[in-house]
C-alpha cells in the first residue's frame, strides 16, 4: 500500500522504515531535509512539501500523520483539508489530545475525507519489536487500512486493534500513558529504597534481572530498568529531571472530570513536576516553619 509519513522524527522516521521493510512504498515529509535524507536512506521517497507528498500519491491516497500534539498536528490537518479529496485517509499517530482529534475528525469528514486516530505506543524499540496500536474511527476505514497496522504491529493478529469511534485511540493511548506514569514512579521509588539500605550492599541491575524472569512484576519497562543499570548502576551522569509528555495531565484531569480516584497516576505526574524543581521553595519555607514553632534545625547552604 502506498502511504506518506508526514513527521519523520525518530518514531515517524523508523515507522516509515518498518513500512518499507514492509514492502509499502512510503512518501516521507518533515520539515527538516536531513530527515527526509535520513527516510530516503532506508527506502522511502522524499517529498519537500506538504503539497508534493500529496502529488505523488494515486488517489485514494493515505496519509499518516506523525507531528507534535497541538498547533502543528491543527496545522497539518488543516492543510490536509484542501490539500486532499473525497475518499482519501488521514491517520494521525501521534500524541493528539482525544478532544482535538474529534475536532479533527469533523473537519475532514466534512469534505468526505476519512479520519483514524492511531495511539501509538512502542518509543524506539517499535522499529524491531513492533508497534501497540489502539485505533478509533469507522470501523471499515479501519479495516481498509488493516495492511498498514499489521505491518506496524508486532505480528499481523497481535498489538493493535479497533478500540471505537474517533477519539477512542487517543483517549485509550492517553490512559495508557497516565498508568505508564504510575509504573514507572513504583519500579523507580522501589530500587530508590533497595539502594538506601547500604548495610547490603546490593547489586540493583543483577536483582532487576533476576525479577525480569518470573516475577510478577516483570515487563517491558523492567527490561529497560535493567538495561539502565547495567550500563551505569549509579546513574552518575543522569540530571534528576523528568519530562511529561502532557498525556498524564490530560489523564488527571479526566479523572477529575468523571469523578473516579487516580492517586497513583495523579502522584507519579506531581513527582515529575518535583523532579524540575532545583529551587523548591515549598520545601524551603517547611524547614524554616518547622525552626519557627518548634525550633527544629535548620540546614543552611554553604
Amino acid at each position: 500500500m502506498d502511504l506518506a509519513m508526514i513527521g519523520l522524527g525518530k518514531m515517524g522516521l523508523n515507522m516509515a522504515t518498518r513500512l518499507v521493510r514492509g514492502g509499502h512504498r512510503v512518501i516521507g515529509f518533515a520539515r527538516s531535509e536531513e530527515s527526509i535524507q535520513a527516510a530516503v536512506k532506508n527506502g522511502a521517497q522524499g517529498a519537500h512539501s506538504l503539497e508534493e507528498a500529496v502529488k505523488m500519491l494515486k488517489a485514494p491516497r493515505v496519509i499518516w500523520v506523525m507531528v507534535p500534539a497541538g498547533q502543528a498536528t491543527d496545522e497539518t490537518i488543516e492543510k490536509l483539508s484542501n490539500l486532499l479529496s473525497k475518499g482519501d485517509v488521514v491517520i494521525d499517530g501521534g500524541n493528539s489530545n482525544y478532544k482535538d482529534t474529534i475536532r479533527h475528525a469533523a473537519l475532514l469528514e466534512s469534505k468526505g475525507i476519512d479520519f483514524l486516530d492511531s495511539g501509538t505506543s512502542g518509543g524506539v524499540w517499535g522499529i524491531s519489536e513492533g508497534y501497540s496500536m489502539m485505533v478509533g474511527g469507522k470501523a471499515e476505514v479501519v479495516e481498509k487500512m488493516r495492511p498498514i497496522f499489521e505491518t506496524l504491529a508486532p505480528a499481523a493478529d497481535k498489538g493493535w486493534g479497533y478500540v471505537g469511534p474517533h477519539g477512542a485511540g487517543h483517549f485509550v493511548k492517553m490512559i495508557h500513558n497516565g498508568i505508564e506514569y504510575g509504573m514507572m514512579q513504583a519500579l523507580a521509588e522501589g530500587f530508590n529504597i533497595m539502594k538506601s539500605k547500604k548495610e547490603f550492599g546490593l547489586d540493583l541491575a543483577k536483582i532487576a534481572e533476576i525479577w525480569r524472569y518470573g516475577s510478577v512484576v516483570r515487563s517491558w519497562l523492567l527490561d529497560l530498568t535493567a538495561r539502565a543499570l547495567e550500563a551505569d548502576p549509579t546513574l552518575s551522569d543522569i540530571e534528576p529531571w523528568v519530562a511529561d509528555s502532557g498525556e498524564g495531565r490530560w489523564t488527571v484531569a479526566e479523572a477529575i472530570d468523571h469523578d473516579v480516584p487516580a492517586p497513583i497516576i495523579t502522584l507519579a505526574l506531581q513527582m515529575r513536576f518535583v523532579s524540575r524543581d532545583k529551587e523548591n521553595y515549598a520545601a524551603r519555607l517547611l524547614a524554616a516553619m518547622r525552626n519557627q514553632f518548634g525550633g527544629h534545625a535548620v540546614k543552611k547552604i554553604e
